[in-house]
């Protein structure tokens, strides 16, 4: 859901966005390629919605989360840039949980296991290894992937940049 200035809000069900829509809350700016079917009629499914009024921002903070991290990192290695489903990718400690680096967003990042290993209980540095960006918390919500690999190419145009995936 975006807000009225095209900006990214939240995510919100399909079932939800299709009710806000015929209530006039909201107006559909991108749908995805199947139809939600009636008996009697076919509906678009939205994929993107914005609002139509006023939103009151809620203050709240993007908990930290393994499926968060793979999407913030787009599904890449940060060291080698190979994209993998996310059950072949592994979490990894930028500075090594042994040497007192925290297990937060700024300090983990998306890794195959090779570099993974590669790497062992060092730092990039030591390693001679790079990261392809800095760790950092979002200021987005992770949607919830329930299961995807990647974001809905719909929300491609409409996330942040380190939020969104290549289309497959």
């Amino acid at each position: 859901m975006l807000d009225q200035g095209y900006q990214p809000l939240r995510v919100i069900p399909w079932q939800r966005a299709i009710c806000m829509n015929f209530l006039g809350k909201v107006e559909l700016v991108a749908a995805h390629a199947r139809p939600v079917r009636t008996v009697s009629r076919d509906y678009p499914a939205p994929a993107v919605v914005r609002l139509l009024g006023p939103y009151r921002p809620q203050q709240y903070i993007v908990r930290f989360s393994r499926q968060g991290v793979h999407v913030r990192d787009r599904h890449t290695c940060q060291y080698c840039g190979v994209r993998l489903p996310r059950r072949e990718l592994t979490l990894d400690h930028v500075i090594p949980r042994h040497r007192g680096g925290p297990t937060n967003w700024e300090n983990i990042v998306s890794s195959c296991s090779p570099c993974n290993l590669k790497k062992g209980g060092r730092t990039p540095e030591e390693a001679g290894m790079h990261l392809a960006s800095e760790p950092r918390r979002p200021r987005w919500t992770p949607p919830n992937m329930s299961g995807l690999d990647e974001v809905p190419p719909p929300w491609l145009d409409w996330l942040p940049k380190s939020a969104s995936t290549d289309a497959a």
